[in-house]
């Protein structure tokens, strides 16, 4: 009782905090399921509505709006939408999103670890409610734990263990590349590496000492080549490199863009496909089936790096304490004309 009133104590209203801590879910979990805008799974609806029954919950009308707003986009941030493998991983995203009720704020960082902090400070200034990135630093990652935003590194990992993943498994994709090319016969190769300091690229490098390893051959580090990031740059380091006495037979590119350079510099240079030289690329783009012979290459499915991204995004935003998860996806290889036996 109240001493001075002689009434009791009027409870206190339930939150919407308080509901989510009932639930076992986040608060923007619970105003998609109590609105029914956004994706919520069954059995977190129902757990939800059984916990705002509990506590006897009503919604506040005033500020519904703006959790709506914080719960229904998401952050997207790649590294180059010039790239079709970003374009593809973006629009796979976009997909994912828009099924689940969702907008997708789609920001190109333009791998620049500085630009990528400031598009992480300005996506998350916009309330979002959580963010797929294919980070370029820990850095942005790190802002974004920090800051409580539930986050999902996409392509390559800074953070391994601290938050969701989804990627692709670069090492067994490099060793079937190569081992291709051992095969064929070639002892040769030259792998053609942009940078090996993210997963992406430090994976790949092991995947082709794995299959030089398995076959025997001794790895020669100077056929391991820094050609740059752009695809004139490539094309110049490459153009030099078959310049060479003792030239390499077969050439490994460790992505499209420096597979792009590649190509160029063995078409101006005047050398056939395969007869004079055998190319391969980890990760396909159009262009590798429209020209003739075509180029051999492993496939990574970047639509489906987005739209599972999305997934386990929205698992989180459901789950915060679920266990962190890593998404392994298997890149394909596609043979086609541009590998062969090398010349005696």
């Amino acid at each position: 009782m109240n001493n001075e009133t002689g009434r009791a104590a009027k409870p206190r209203r339930a939150t919407i905090k308080d509901v989510a801590q009932e639930a076992g879910v986040s608060r923007s979990t619970v105003s998609r399921a109590l609105t029914g805008n956004g994706y919520v799974s069954a059995d977190i609806r129902t757990r939800v509505l059984s916990a705002a029954t509990r506590l006897r919950y009503v919604p506040d009308a005033m500020a519904r709006s703006l959790r709506q707003q914080a719960s229904s986009t998401i952050g997207v941030l790649v590294s180059d939408l010039r790239n079709s493998f970003y374009a593809d991983m973006a629009a796979g995203a976009g997909l994912a999103a828009r099924r689940a009720g969702y907008t997708m704020v789609l920001v190109d960082d333009f791998a620049a670890p500085s630009s990528e902090i400031e598009a992480v400070k300005q996506v998350v200034e916009l309330r979002v409610a959580g963010v797929i990135i294919a980070p370029v630093s820990v850095e942005a990652v790190d802002y974004l734990l920090r800051n409580e935003v539930p986050v999902v590194e996409v392509d390559r990992q800074f953070a391994s263990g601290r938050c969701d993943a989804v990627v692709v498994d670069n090492r067994a994709g490099a060793r079937e590349l190569t081992a291709h090319l051992v095969g064929l016969g070639h002892t040769r190769i030259a792998l053609l590496v942009d940078q090996v300091d993210w997963t992406t690229g430090r994976d790949r490098l092991d995947g082709y000492r794995d299959a030089l390893a398995q076959a025997g051959v001794a790895a020669d580090e100077n056929l391991v080549v820094s050609v740059g990031w752009t695809a004139d740059a490539v094309h110049a380091r490459v153009a030099e490199l078959l310049r060479e006495d003792a030239p390499p037979t077969a050439l490994l590119a460790v992505n499209n863009v420096v597979a792009e350079g590649a190509y160029r510099a063995v078409m101006d240079a005047k050398l056939r496909l395969p007869q004079d030289i055998s190319l391969v690329s980890f990760d396909d783009a159009s262009w590798m089936s429209m020209v003739s012979p075509g180029v051999t290459a492993a496939t990574q499915d970047a639509a489906a790096l987005g739209d599972i991204a999305v997934g386990r995004l929205l698992n989180r935003i459901d789950t915060p304490d679920s266990p962190v998860q890593t998404v392994v996806l298997a890149a394909r290889l596609v043979a086609r004309g541009s590998t062969g036996k090398p010349t005696a």
